[in-house]
């Protein structure tokens, strides 16, 4: 049997991962150690090799083969098979897996379940489970330490923790449970967001053994009012279940608070629950999946939650007209997107589809908008979007010289959902040829109640074993949640101004100052570019999608410290517009040579509509009308991404 190696399981040298679960970086110097490469290891050596039966016990049996990126599983009776069905078991479609036990006092055997999503013929996911029968040995404490080993081994490649290289491979290597404090617009995505969150979400992560609490927002910045209160010590990750205007509300709040420094450092992770669900694109990608969209987009994102591990996100800081500033993640729009953005708000109860009806209207009635774009380019250029056609260059354009809040009090945390069992209707395990059921979410994500006549006569039902799901140095009445109704833990002086009628988002006063900016109205120093004159539409984005399925900056990344600036002058028809969003569905917009699509990587920027009508956005969000000013901050925050996939390949 292949022994294991001392090495940073499941990593590569060009993987991006900044921690992993359970180890979370708390300062500047931890995140620089944990973002090293890991060594090398070869994605086909052997970790782990055994002979294992099957679950009834009258079924085949097994050699298994554990590699950094796959379960190999091979049938040895009653019939070898030469080429397996369905033996590959890659660890980016495995969600977690358990041990369990038998209920008959006769059977000596101890298992082992894994989850997987695998893929089907139409690229969905479909969720399936394989269990394992450990039967080698005469007793079954035996049996139950080779079942933990090989589940201990799984779970540590699947969360990128190192397995020892001398010594035994025991649960005690895996740390506690970490802790997710879920919030849920129970209205994103035409309403779906809770059945979503409750069919697949929480399923997923309690395979996983995640630990988690979950909230449903009932209005606007209500989220933004939870996360200033929180005590983030108890928590590993904030995520969001919904579209992208719900993060935008969590990282504006934790910038709100006096200790914001430390607490914008809170991992912050997005399920994409929403219309647009740009973000969650972006991190689709970046795990090196597919583009999908719906309920594939959600499967994709959870499976990389359940993996841990993140990077450092960039955050846009925006000074509008008023003097007041929030902070971006995504982008900030004026012109075509930003009115199809709120002008398709109408047709919301339509999904994703809103913005594609929005956009034929608003190509129907295309406008365009008197403006100036000024902007300090980057001083590293950015790689380019395409090898084939060089960027449009703003060079030859004219370069220019330069010449408190009403405290609120926050609500309480309520219609809080904790990581005990729910109230969910379970059937018991059925065969494996047949849709496979969900599990019991039980106690800090233990792991499921395989409970049921499974196997038929003389098959007893398999309950889980709970020396694996509750390790001695993880004691479950340490892992309830610590969300209470007491009071908050920031101040109501440090809240945030009402909303009024020509904001639609709230101002954050905390945060960074913004170095690069002088004083609105004023002059630009040196070094700035200025364009004006009349366009279709101006935006400038952080990551790299726009949409879920609009890669609009193919070659941008969440840390790289740039804001990618886009613009098309008037004088494109229709149907040459037209043709640019279509190409951005694959990021190859920029190979059309558009004469009106400029583009420019910059550190910050500034723009001064000479309209007197108009609609600016902020994350999808519409703000007050008028100039505003923006700056990147880099790897302000920080993203749960998963662990970085192969690149997938542009046609």
């Amino acid at each position: 049997m292949a022994q294991p190696l001392r090495v940073l399981i499941g990593a590569r040298p060009d993987q991006e991962l900044t921690w992993s679960w359970g180890h979370r970086p708390r300062s500047a110097l931890d995140r620089a150690e944990a973002m090293a490469p890991p060594p090398p290891l070869a994605a086909s050596t052997p970790l782990l090799h055994g002979e294992f039966g099957s679950y009834p016990a009258r079924g085949p049996r097994f050699a298994l083969t554990l590699t950094p990126q796959a379960l190999h599983i091979q049938r040895l009776r009653p019939k070898p098979e030469a080429r397996p069905r369905g033996g590959l078991v890659l660890l980016t479609e495995v969600s977690g897996c358990c041990t369990l036990r038998s209920r008959s006092p006769s059977d000596s055997a101890a298992y082992f379940c894994i989850y997987t999503y695998p893929r089907g013929r139409r690229g969905g996911r479909r969720r399936a489970t394989r269990t394992f029968r450990a039967d080698g040995a005469a007793t079954y404490e035996e049996n139950r330490t080779e079942a933990q080993r090989w589940a201990t081994a799984l779970m540590c490649l699947l969360r990128g923790l190192p397995l020892p290289g001398d010594g035994e491979i025991t649960p005690e290597l895996l740390p506690r449970p970490p802790r997710l404090l879920l919030l849920v617009n129970p209205f994103g995505g035409r309403g779906l967001a809770w059945q979503w969150c409750k069919n697949h979400v929480l399923p997923m992560i309690s395979e996983a053994g995640l630990s988690f609490n979950l909230i449903q927002t009932e209005r606007q910045n209500h989220a933004r009012e939870l996360v200033q209160g929180l005590n983030l010590s108890e928590w590993d990750g904030i995520v969001t279940v919904s579209g992208d205007g719900l993060l935008h509300e969590v990282l504006n709040g934790l910038l709100d608070r006096p200790d914001w420094e430390e607490a914008v450092k809170t991992p912050v992770g997005i399920l994409p629950c929403g219309s647009g669900n740009a973000l969650a694109g972006a991190v689709n990608q970046h795990g090196g999946f597919e583009p999908a969209l719906g309920v594939d987009l959600l499967l994709n994102c959870s499976l990389l939650l359940c993996r841990g591990g993140g990077c450092p996100l960039d955050l846009l800081s925006v000074t509008l007209a008023s003097g007041s500033r929030c902070f971006s993640f995504l982008s900030v729009a004026w012109g075509f997107v930003s009115d199809v953005d709120i002008q398709s708000e109408r047709f919301r109860a339509l999904g994703s589809a809103r913005f594609t009806l929005g956009t034929v209207l608003g190509l129907a009635t295309l406008h365009t908008y008197r403006g100036r774009l000024s902007y300090l380019p980057a001083t590293v250029e950015p790689v380019s979007p395409t090898s084939a056609h060089g960027l449009p260059r703003a060079k030859s354009e004219l370069t220019l010289a330069p010449a408190p809040a009403p405290p609120v009090a926050h609500s309480p945390l309520h219609r809080s959902v904790s990581d005990l069992p729910l109230p969910l209707p379970q059937p018991a395990l059925t065969s494996p040829g047949s849709p496979e059921p969900l599990p019991i979410l039980s106690l800090n994500g233990g792991g499921p109640e395989l409970a049921g006549d499974w196997g038929g006569a003389g098959d007893a039902p398999l309950s889980p074993d709970p020396l694996l799901l509750s390790p001695p140095h993880s004691p479950k009445a340490a892992l309830l949640s610590p969300i209470t109704e007491g009071a908050p833990e920031v101040p109501a002086s440090s809240g945030f101004p009402p909303p009024t009628t020509d904001v639609s988002i709230a101002a954050s006063p905390g945060g960074p100052p913004d170095h690069l900016l002088p004083p609105l109205g004023t002059p630009l120093p040196p070094g700035w570019v200025t364009l004006e004159g009349d366009f279709v539409l101006i935006l400038a984005i952080s990551p790299s999608h726009l949409g879920a399925d609009l890669l609009a900056a193919p070659h941008a990344r969440f840390d790289d410290g740039l804001v990618h600036l886009f613009w098309v002058r008037s004088g494109i028809s229709r149907a040459a517009l037209l043709r640019l969003f279509l190409a951005m569905e694959r990021g190859s917009h920029f190979s059309l040579g558009c004469p009106q699509l400029g583009y420019a990587a910059a550190r910050a920027f500034r723009l001064e509509p000479l309209t007197p009508r108009g609609v600016l956005t902020v994350d999808g969000e519409q703000v007050e009308y008028g100039p505003l000013q923006a700056q990147v901050h880099p790897s302000l925050g920080t993203l749960l991404t998963g662990p970085a996939g192969c690149p997938r390949r542009e046609p």
